[in-house]
């Protein structure tokens, strides 16, 4: 008799657990997109590995994930996927201006399932990471859920939900993610912030879309790209707050003085 598959985990809990100082909420709930009955949880935690790990001989771990769901199967309503980084790890792709990782530092308090008093530092950080660089890659992303939305994505031709595409005519799930990263990005571009949940009227365009609220697959096509065009008019313009690249000066020296801290406290150092 076949064992029932458990959860997925990958990495070392304890490594991760024991050096944790900020996890918060990361998906559609944090959006203020969630649906009744349809949403699983995500969240993203930072953690801090021990010396011997970033300084030793000891490979270091840049990322822990726990799934209540076996590898490979999606995720259901009431499923919980948690992504923990490395603060090493998190700070390069928070500089690099990864949608997804950005959230946390810009979550409101209802959010923040754990935080430390170098978890509150690193979401006093935020504004540092916002740049240009930001904007771009906010574009980047709603270019990629554009592509698997046409079936042009690394998935090939086939739908990642056809339960979506024979309901509605297409994947209103990628549809609403197109647009909802073009809205952020968007305010992000033109008031260099990030708003958590989305502003009223935006969170409405995205659910309108994601409840099939938008018929026709074009209309939201033109929709994303008239607001996709926007961000691009506002960088090449010079109409935005942004600087062109992260603070990377700030967001280093307070990486190091954060680690020697956390060390420190714990008598690693």
């Amino acid at each position: 008799m076949n064992a029932t598959p458990g959860p997925t985990e990958h990495g070392d809990p304890a490594v991760a657990r024991d050096g944790e100082i900020l996890r918060t909420e990361v998906g559609s709930d944090l959006h203020g997109l969630a649906l009744p009955g349809a949403a699983d949880h995500d969240e993203m935690g930072v953690y801090v590995e021990p010396p011997e790990r970033v300084i030793g001989m000891v490979p270091a771990m840049d990322h822990y994930v726990w799934r209540t769901r076996p590898e490979g199967a999606r995720s259901r309503h009431g499923d919980t996927d948690l992504v923990m980084y490395s603060l090493r790890k998190y700070l390069r792709l928070a500089a690099a201006g990864n949608p997804t990782v950005l959230l946390p530092m810009f979550a409101p308090k209802e959010s923040v399932h754990a935080s430390t008093e170098l978890g509150e530092e690193l979401r006093g950080l935020g504004a540092a990471f916002l740049s240009r660089r930001a904007a771009e890659r906010f574009v980047g992303y709603l270019d990629g859920q554009t592509e698997r939305l046409l079936g042009r994505g690394r998935q090939g031709d086939m739908p990642n939900r056809p339960e979506l595409v024979a309901k509605y005519g297409y994947d209103v799930k990628y549809a609403s993610h197109a647009l909802r990263l073009g809205l952020q990005g968007l305010e992000i571009a033109e008031r260099g912030t990030l708003t958590l949940p989305m502003p009223e009227a935006d969170r409405e365009r995205v659910l309108r879309v994601k409840t099939g609220g938008v018929p026709e697959l074009a209309t939201v096509l033109a929709e994303v790209d008239e607001v996709r065009g926007r961000i691009l008019d506002a960088l090449a313009s010079g109409r935005t707050p942004l600087p062109a690249e992260p603070d990377l000066e700030r967001i280093s020296a307070w990486s190091v003085d954060a680690h020697l801290r956390h060390w420190r406290a714990r008598g690693l150092a």
